[in-house]
């Protein structure tokens, strides 16, 4: 076993041909959050969105979004993407046992269930994350913007958006009833 095989299963990750390998035959587990500021009285005023480079070669404003790892509880995979998206100083509000406000299926081909993850059939649970905290952006990602909930609904931003996240963003205000 190499070095790197080693590593990867220590860390709960696969190596890379492995991890080919996985996303040809099996559905990878995911999670999505869509972090949102809060007034005094627990309304969402604010949706948080990345810009960054997606898998399908695009510049797109996301959510942010990863996978879980082997022995990870849903719960450290949402902190942790959360952790290395918006900084450690973001703080969400994760309760002790988070339960998602919808599961979403990507898939390569877009006809299926109109979200899209060129590499892979993935099943992400999404949730909606209050962050208190300063955000402060991983190197790779262009951008993070708090925009209104109209903002994120609207057709403009929408357009900024592959893969479904648009439709992940306007469900998530649905959800929480501040749809525009």
């Amino acid at each position: 076993m190499s070095d790197m095989d080693q590593l990867a299963m220590q860390s709960g990750w696969l190596a890379p041909d492995d991890l080919d390998l996985a996303r040809e035959r099996v559905p990878m587990g995911y999670v999505d959050a869509v972090p949102v500021r809060l007034d005094e009285a627990g309304r969402v005023v604010a949706v948080g969105l990345l810009l960054r480079a997606m898998p399908d070669d695009t510049i797109s404003r996301a959510v942010v979004t990863g996978r879980v790892l082997y022995g990870e509880t849903v719960r450290s995979a949402l902190l942790r993407h959360l952790a290395k998206d918006l900084g450690p100083m973001a703080q969400p509000q994760l309760p002790p046992n988070p339960s998602p406000f919808t599961v979403v299926e990507y898939f390569p081909d877009p006809s299926v269930t109109g979200f899209v993850d060129p590499r892979q059939h993935a099943v992400s649970l999404a949730y909606i994350v209050p962050v208190q905290g300063e955000c402060f952006p991983a190197p790779e990602t262009l951008e993070f913007t708090w925009l209104t909930p109209a903002e994120a609904a609207s057709p403009e931003v929408s357009r900024e958006m592959t893969g479904g996240h648009d439709r992940l963003v306007r469900m998530a205000l649905a959800n929480v009833g501040c749809l525009p």
